[in-house]
């Protein structure tokens, strides 16, 4: 490199973060390509200017279950084409320079303290960084498309968010503080330090608020709807719902919800269809596989799940199957293992 672009690469890197935990440092292209795709995905990396003048690539990375927070900069002007990137969801957050996103058929330009992007696994994605360094994280598809169902009543499926997230709204305030402190805690962790399974949960849990409740994404109606937030939600549905919540591992006694909510079992019937969408057994059934997925997403090694199902007031196993599977698109064993490996 010239003195000029050492000059230009080093004001890049100045606010390098996670230095301990570096995984790739180079100026070759077809390197950064490679070793950068091995850790997010493949992609087309191409210098905007002939023979890769300027051009110097870093990308460093701590690892958490079901996330990343990662440093990415790349000196110079380069195009990332990396389609669909089908594994995960991208939260990038602008530090230095500029970049053009493309994602579907948004486009966006991010610059820090205005605009980051959140790029969905399913749309494709094509970008443009100039003298660009990013805060990123990474978050696992399955982990954020199950809890979308979890929130929503709905079956696992594919989540696709605006990719538009303005910094100076509060939602954007509030994800872009979370990840600052993210990655200030990696850094002082270190590579060899590890979060205890609380704090690990804990940050799951308040990443996944963030994207799913302050992202607006396909599934944000039906989110609000079932939670019954759509509209002002009356005190006896909100009663009745609490109740069912405090319950959810007792037999239901429709009665006895009747009672606690102080209106009549008919009435209960229609206000549940009408203000969540679902009836007050299938919202009770959702409740039970959200509180088992939960359970089995912190369960130790020799955690048993007919234990854990009982626990939550399933009593025909195989039935329990069948739902988890066809809500989650896993059986609970293939959960348990997943977080467990």
């Amino acid at each position: 490199m010239s003195a000029a672009e050492l000059e230009m690469s080093a004001t890049i890197f100045a606010a390098d973060r996670l230095a301990d935990f570096a995984r790739v440092t180079t100026d070759d292209v077809d390197e950064a390509a490679e070793q950068i795709g091995r850790i997010f995905c493949p992609h087309d990396l191409k210098p905007a200017q002939p023979r890769a003048a300027g051009f110097s690539a870093r990308h460093n990375c701590a690892a958490f279950d079901g996330f990343s927070i990662n440093y990415v900069a790349y000196g110079g002007s380069v195009s990332i084409d990396p389609g669909c990137l089908d594994r995960f969801f991208l939260v990038q957050v602008p530090l230095s320079g500029s970049a053009h996103i493309r994602a579907g058929a948004s486009e966006l330009d991010a610059a820090p303290d205005r605009t980051a992007s959140l790029l969905s696994p399913t749309i494709p994605t094509r970008m443009v960084w100039t003298d660009c360094a990013q805060a990123i994280l990474l978050l696992d598809r399955r982990m954020v498309e199950q809890r979308a169902a979890a929130l929503s009543g709905k079956a696992a499926g594919p989540v696709e968010f605006d990719p538009i997230i303005a910094l100076d709204a509060p939602s954007g305030q509030g994800l872009r503080t979370s990840l600052a402190e993210l990655m200030t805690l990696a850094e002082r962790l270190g590579p060899s330090g590890r979060l205890s399974p609380v704090a690990m949960a804990d940050w799951r849990e308040g990443l996944l608020d963030h994207l799913l409740n302050g992202q607006r994404h396909g599934l944000s109606d039906a989110i609000r709807t079932f939670s019954g937030q759509a509209e002002r939600l009356p005190r006896a549905l909100r009663a009745a719902r609490d109740h069912l919540a405090d319950t959810a591992g007792e037999p239901l006694d429709l009665a006895q919800l009747a009672c606690a909510s102080g209106i009549g079992i008919r009435a209960l019937q229609l206000g549940f269809r009408r203000h969540f969408g679902v009836s007050i057994s299938q919202m009770l059934l959702d409740m039970r596989l959200a509180g088992l997925h939960a359970r089995l997403a912190q369960a130790s090694p020799d955690a048993s799940i007919t234990d854990i199902a009982f626990d939550l007031g399933f009593t025909h196993l195989s039935r329990m199957a069948g739902a988890y599977r066809e809500k989650f698109g896993e059986t609970p064993s293939a959960t348990l293992r997943r977080r467990m490996s």
